[in-house]
């Protein structure tokens, strides 16, 4: 690992999300129009939390090797915010629109919540091709 990569662990989780806002906007523009606002937030195409923790675990395989305990680690955390995408989130936006229905309009919880397995593996793919690129650029 070149001295050059340090500045890059900060930089590449935030560079992960705004990649991933960007194309989430693009996409949601594409399918609603001028109401792709109302659709960003936690959920859709693809998964920011994914491509964030996916870029920097990524990044540290590349530049430290995949047997270390630190992508270990890494890639032990990414694992949970994947799991916790599919799992317990989308299950928290299915719970809220049955919520929505019994509540007749006096309440109203967000419903986009969670992500399919899709969204998740379209946020790694974000997360890889930027681990890729930076560790490549060194």
């Amino acid at each position: 690992m070149s001295l050059d990569a340090g500045y890059l662990y900060p930089v590449l989780p935030f560079a992960a999300w705004l990649c991933s806002g960007t194309l989430k906007y693009v996409i949601n523009r594409l399918r609603y129009g001028v109401d792709a606002r109302q659709h960003i937030g936690n959920g859709g195409f693809p998964s920011t939390h994914t491509s964030v923790i996916s870029s920097i675990t990524l990044f540290i395989g590349f530049e430290h090797g995949w047997g270390t305990p630190l992508f270990g680690l890494a890639a032990a955390i990414t694992y949970i915010v994947m799991i916790d995408a599919v799992g317990i989130r989308r299950a928290v936006g299915e719970s809220a629109r049955w919520i929505n229905t019994l509540a007749d309009g006096k309440v109203h919880l967000r419903e986009k919540q969670g992500h399919t397995r899709m969204e998740v593996a379209g946020g790694l793919a974000v997360g890889l091709l930027l681990a890729w690129a930076a560790s490549s650029m060194l």
